[in-house]
């Protein structure tokens, strides 16, 4: 399997080329990073671009959708849940959904929380390409357009994504790749969730509401990502670090 990646300057956004050999058929996952580096490498290794894979409807993973449609002849696809929020798409996926390009087993995983319709895929076994569920030591939150909730977003990650085996390489929808043994043995959100660490319970105010401030942890763009619990209904939330205040 090859594996190259494009990442925008700005947003931070991968996208993602995996082919099954020199010459032979390819995929891209996401669509947000630059596409000249991705043009070289499949001129470079003679690669037929099948289809694109969308993780789920954000701007900046899916930017470059139709220039690559409009090129290659290639059909968009994603998650059924979020057709419309995509404006298109030429085919729609599922949770469980098995694609084969070339030599490439690809199965779909309906990861939801950060969007209604996120979805992972696994790749020969071997690889997991996780969009904006699971990053190098940070996860997505749960207040981006087309979200669903916290008790998602934690399922998704302990009850799908760590159930993988450990070696299993992640490749996600910014910045640097992992392993689920990484992520499982150092990711504070997954440690707190496996009782290794302790929550914070310090007051804070997070979007303007009284909150219960667990977890501080760095986000994949230097910034922090929270997990808070809000006073009025007790519900749990994954926020960003700079929509919360101590009081």
């Amino acid at each position: 399997m090859i594996i190259e990646k494009s990442m925008h300057a700005t947003w931070l956004s991968n996208t993602w080329l995996v082919a099954d050999k020199p010459g032979g058929k390819a995929i891209l996952i996401d669509t947000g990073g630059p596409m000249e580096p991705i043009l070289k490498k499949i001129e470079e290794l003679k690669l037929d671009l099948d289809q694109v894979l969308c993780t789920h409807h954000h701007y900046d993973h899916v930017e470059n959708n139709q220039a690559y449609a409009e090129r290659f002849g290639c059909p968009i696809c994603g998650h059924s849940l979020e057709e419309e929020l995509f404006g298109s798409l030429d085919r729609t996926l599922v949770d469980g959904e098995e694609i084969r390009v070339g030599d490439l087993f690809i199965r779909a995983l309906h990861i939801p929380g950060h969007t209604l319709g996120q979805l992972a895929f696994l790749i020969d076994d071997k690889a997991v390409f996780t969009g904006d569920t699971l990053f190098q030591g940070s996860i997505g939150g749960t207040r981006a357009p087309g979200h669903t909730s916290f008790e998602d977003i934690r399922h998704s990650i302990l009850e799908v994504l760590m159930r993988l085996p450990k070696d299993t390489q992640v490749f996600p929808g910014h910045m640097e790749p992992s392993t689920i043994g990484q992520e499982w043995e150092n990711n504070p959100f997954v440690r707190l969730w496996r009782g290794k660490d302790k929550p914070l319970q310090s007051r804070v105010m997070a979007l303007n509401r009284p909150a219960s401030l667990h977890l501080r942890a760095t986000d994949y763009d230097g910034g922090s990502k929270c997990q808070v619990r809000f006073e009025d209904d007790q519900s749990m939330d994954i926020v960003p670090g700079s929509r919360v205040q101590a009081c």
